[in-house]
């Protein structure tokens, strides 16, 4: 199906914007938000053909399903609906005949009474008003949460938060060592509430508050639907916030996996993250697809995948607080994305989906940027930035991060040639042989594609819709590309033989007693080599 679509590849950006009215036909405005596209090589009949891929592959009527309840995640069976979670304003959606929303405003009402309780401080631990949290979990479980805390910290006048996510002991003991056992809240993310990593985690912050606390568990949370489970870890029904199978773990942080978030910022923060996330729904439902940002913000990722065969993306924020959220869209892209069958289960032509990377400018800009400029691959950039920062005393500096922004997406687009790098060398006193070798140095290929987003000031609601736009994003990919986004068996296989390892590498069975665990030369030869260390 890509085939025609690469027979428009090998225009030069810079060519194609020698039209005035490239910027404005090749961009997509969205309540405040600016998403331009025209700094890629794809022209117009190129993003005809994408637009006609996008009929042809029945998103629309996909779309429709996943906002209707059905379930669209045919490999578990279930619906993909956390865009309930966000519904806000919206009428009823139903699973299976029955409506989801008198649930989910209920569990928002709980998640409100005691995030404000834990605010004003009639949430009390042994030592008083709770002045820290730390957030456990793994994956989708931790990393919205710390997305989004750090993102929002102009809004954060809640307790201290932090968080752990790795099994490494490191991870946990590093945050909790700073911390006064007396005052400080844990809250446990785990669905099935049986999460290797989460569970060890939780254990040793519950022995840790132990040793200071008489009733560590009454200064714990947990957001699962394993109610048996949580009970037998000591925390009361009134402390445990569930969410239904319908809503996959890189697409939680709506519910209550975001509770660290709405403790935070408040609850009326947190609504008007809920509402961006809403309104960007809405654009995605509504607007035609050539206006439609999440739909060409996917059409322009596929063009630059699929048709022009780039292997990756770098998502680039210039927005120091955005730190994480190219961790945060690797997951949701790659983790949704990244199969190597169609929903009939038949093997996918090519590559599903690029690398996702990235990090904030300026930062980036002294590391890899070099690559992204004069190496031999081509990376795909897609810049995010605001006009405004929460800073109004440190303006200038904002001014310098959103020049080097609009300077750095110009300059890949750009380049410098030959002539014009042999022209500097020269004023700068360079000749013959030495003149070439210098020039050389210098010269920029340029036609390097980018994206960039730009919105007035990150905000709670420009949050969400920054954070829905990338989640549609997925979807559209994932129906044209006609995989299923929503399951990940891929993180399965590994989980299952670290459980048959782990207790090889504690002595507790013979390297050969279970398949798989040390039965290849290099795994035993790694176990064997480990043991001895350990034991040393």
């Amino acid at each position: 199906m890509w085939e025609a679509l690469k027979a428009e590849r090998g225009a030069r950006i810079a060519e194609l914007l020698r039209d005035d009215g490239r910027a404005a036909d090749f961009s997509v405005s969205c309540d405040g938000m600016l998403f331009d596209y025209s700094k890629t090589a794809m022209t117009a009949d190129a993003r005809a053909g994408l637009l006609a891929l996008f009929d042809a592959r029945g998103v629309a009527a996909r779309r429709e399903a996943m906002f209707a309840g059905a379930q669209i995640n045919e490999t578990e069976g279930r619906a993909v609906l956390h865009v309930a979670l966000r519904n806000i304003s919206g009428g009823p959606i139903r699973v299976r005949g029955q409506d989801v929303m008198p649930g989910v405003r209920a569990t928002l009402a709980r998640m409100e009474r005691f995030s404000q309780e834990v605010r004003d401080g009639r949430f009390r631990c042994a030592g008083g008003a709770v002045r820290d949290m730390v957030g456990i979990g793994i994956g989708g479980s931790h990393l919205g949460p710390e997305m989004a805390v750090r993102a929002l910290a102009p809004f954060h006048d809640g307790p201290r938060c932090h968080f752990v996510s790795n099994v490494d002991g490191a991870d946990i003991a590093d945050t909790l060592r700073p911390l006064d056992p007396a005052t400080t809240l844990v809250i446990v993310a785990s669905k099935s509430f049986t999460t290797q990593e989460t569970m060890l985690n939780a254990a040793t912050a519950l022995g840790w508050m132990a040793a200071e606390v008489a009733d560590p568990a009454a200064q714990f949370v947990a957001l699962s639907s394993a109610v048996e489970r949580t009970a037998e870890f000591g925390i009361p029904p009134e402390r445990v916030f569930g969410f239904e199978d319908w809503v996959g773990g890189r697409y939680s942080l709506w519910g209550p996996i975001g509770l660290a978030l709405m403790i935070a910022v408040g609850p009326e923060a947190f609504r008007a993250f809920l509402a961006g996330g809403e309104a960007m729904d809405g654009h995605f439902r509504t607007a035609p697809s050539v206006r439609n940002m999440p739909v060409m913000l996917a059409l322009t990722g596929l063009w630059h995948s699929h048709v022009c065969g780039y292997p990756t993306r770098a998502v680039l924020p210039y927005d120091q607080r955005l730190a994480r959220l190219p961790a945060y869209l690797q997951q949701l892209e790659m983790e949704s994305n990244g199969k190597g069958v169609n929903m009939a289960g038949e093997p996918l032509d090519g590559p599903s989906g690029p690398v996702v990377w990235g990090e904030p400018g300026t930062n980036g800009q002294h590391a890899f940027f070099q690559l992204l400029h004069q190496g031999r691959q081509v990376v795909p950039c897609e810049f995010m930035v605001a006009a405004r920062g929460h800073e109004p005393d440190l303006a200038h500096h904002h001014r310098l991060l959103v020049a080097n922004c609009l300077a750095q997406s110009k300059a890949l687009m750009r380049g410098r040639g030959p002539d014009e790098a042999r022209a500097l060398m020269a004023a700068a006193g360079f000749a013959g042989a030495d003149l070439d070798r210098q020039a050389a140095h210098r010269v920029f290929p340029g036609n390097r594609p980018s994206t960039t987003l730009v919105y007035d000031r990150l905000t709670p609601r420009r949050l969400g819709q920054i954070v829905a736009l990338y989640e549609h994003r997925v979807f559209v990919e994932g129906v044209i590309l006609g995989i299923n986004s929503f399951d990940q068996w891929g993180v399965e296989l590994g989980k299952e033989l670290a459980d048959e390892i782990a207790p090889v590498l504690a002595g507790e069975r013979d390297a050969d007693a279970r398949r798989g665990a040390g039965r290849d030369g290099s795994t035993r030869q790694l176990i064997a080599f480990v043991r001895g260390l350990s034991d040393a």
